[in-house]
Parts: C-alpha cells; sequence; structure tokens
C-alpha cells in the first residue's frame, strides 16, 4: 500500500501556494548544491546525495523522481489542497511512496520532505503521520 506525507503551506509559510514547475526547481536546486559539495571535496556527491533523474507524462498534476541504480526505484511529486482544521483548504505538495518504493526511496523522500518544508516555512505530515513545523506559530 502507497504511503503519503503532506507539505501544507499554511499561515506563515513562505509562499502561500505552488506550482508543479516550483517544487521540481526547489528540487533541482536541492540536487546543484550537493553537486557544489561535491567539486569542493573533489567527489561525485550529487549522484549519492540526489540519486534519481526528473520524469514526467503528459499530466500536469504529478511527476515523479526515477532511480538511477537498484536501491532507489521511485517517489511521486504531486499539487493538491487538504482540509485544515476550521475546514478551509491548505495548498499542498503531496510526496507518495507507491507500493514497489525501497527503504532507500522512504528514507530520502523523508529528507526531501523535510528540506521542503524548511525551505518553504511549512507544515510538514510525514509518512508515519506525525507533524513537524516549519512554520513560525505562536
Amino acid at each position: 500500500m502507497s504511503q503519503s506525507a503532506y507539505i501544507k503551506l499554511v499561515q506563515g509559510s513562505a509562499v502561500e501556494s505552488m506550482t508543479l514547475e516550483e517544487a521540481r526547481n526547489k528540487l533541482a536546486h536541492y540536487r546543484e548544491q550537493f553537486a557544489l559539495t561535491g567539486e569542493q571535496l573533489d567527489w561525485n556527491y550529487a549522484e549519492a546525495a540526489f540519486p534519481y533523474t526528473f520524469e514526467s507524462r503528459q499530466d500536469d498534476r504529478w511527476f515523479y523522481l526515477k532511480g538511477i541504480n537498484p536501491l532507489y526505484k521511485h517517489i511521486i511529486f504531486g499539487i493538491s489542497e487538504t482540509a485544515s482544521a476550521a475546514g478551509s483548504p491548505v495548498p499542498c505538495i503531496q510526496v507518495v511512496l507507491p507500493d514497489e518504493a525501497t527503504h532507500g526511496d522512504k528514507a530520502k523522500a523523508n529528507e526531501l520532505c523535510k528540506y521542503l518544508a524548511k525551505q518553504l516555512k511549512a507544515e510538514l505530515t510525514m509518512f508515519n503521520g506525525r507533524t513537524i513545523y516549519y512554520n513560525p506559530r505562536k
């Protein structure tokens, strides 16, 4: 059974909404940061830190990361809405681990979710149901 994590763009987040292309650009920036670290270390660190390629179908609602080695299969990213405690819709990035996902995929998905949520100052509901608040709360 597939598992989902949600990066909710709640009040106080850095952005009010996000497009799929913006989410893809954030992940590309993540990979570029590790490529620069790899240059300093004289090692291909980007491939170890982000062992995926960006893949998409003709659907504008989601894209997926395809693993480049057997330890990693797929992670799916999409834009959706969830209901807040008050009942109003909240835009979010949904991260899905399909049935064939490996333990490596889950570890990388957790890492990518934390990165995106921290960058966006968002509320993150992890795959295990726990919530991490990166947004400023009072």
